[in-house]
């Protein structure tokens, strides 16, 4: 994974209460997934949002890459419980 890209995804607390957004704005790493998976290409997404860098896009997809990586999807199921 590229640590560069990743530094992209921050967490604030004031900022979408806490969920991991991209540099700091309010574009939630959900949201962009979201976007992304319901057929939205990656230059409709930065057309529509000026702030987005194509970088922020490949963050968000890192991001989502690092989530999938975990040994159980129990563990995160009782974390959320």
């Amino acid at each position: 994974m590229n640590n560069l890209l990743l530094n992209r995804i921050t967490i604030n607390h004031d900022i979408c209460h806490g969920k991991p957004c991209i540099r700091g704005l309010r574009y939630p790493v959900e949201m962009i997934l979201e976007l992304l998976s319901s057929g939205m290409n990656i230059e409709d997404l930065l057309e529509d949002y000026d702030d987005l860098e194509y970088e922020d896009i490949l963050a968000v997809l890192s991001f989502a890459t690092r989530l999938t990586q975990v040994k159980s999807i129990l563990q995160l199921v009782s974390l959320n419980s």
